[in-house]
């Protein structure tokens, strides 16, 4: 199972004064709207103030999340479902979604939550979604990264 040794993302953390941007695709609602829901508990459990924006799909997610962090936002948690098919697609848009976010948290020194599922089929998403039955909460482990390295950097800065 993927999750094995992941760490404790139900530890609780403090994200008073932070401001965090949920960026979430509108593929596989399903699966999407378990992630935004799991992202959306634990930021509100941590006390971060926190807004949504959803766009077409993963390939999209870099350039808003650079807009959310470049007007304001301390963290963003980008939130996408790419499920493998029969052609290149699957690399090409997994490949740009993870390179463009990379990008994004250095170009900006600000961090991304990195909650993009890379399927080969629906049940893993059903999966991982946090839904009733579900094994893992990536919205969940994606919202606590984000807080716990916008932390994390703020206690370096000072």
């Amino acid at each position: 199972m993927s999750g094995a040794g992941a760490p404790n993302a139900n530890e609780a953390i403090d994200g008073s004064g932070l401001r965090v941007v949920i960026v979430a695709g509108t593929w596989h609602e399903q699966i999407t709207d378990g992630l935004i829901a799991g992202a959306t508990r634990t930021l509100e459990a941590a006390g971060a103030e926190h807004s949504l924006v959803r766009v077409p799909g993963s390939f999209e997610l870099p350039v808003v999340c650079k807009a959310a962090l470049e007007s304001g936002a301390d963290a963003v948690v980008a939130l996408g479902v790419i499920i493998r098919g029969g052609t290149p697609h699957f690399e090409y848009v997994s490949a740009a979604a993870t390179d463009g976010l990379t990008r994004v948290a250095l170009d900006t020194g600000k961090p991304v939550g990195f909650g993009v599922l890379t399927l080969d089929d629906e049940a893993q998403g059903i999966d991982r979604a946090g839904l009733p039955g579900s094994k893992e909460d990536k919205g969940e482990e994606a919202a606590h990264a984000a807080l716990a390295t916008a932390i994390a950097l703020r206690e370096l800065r000072g």
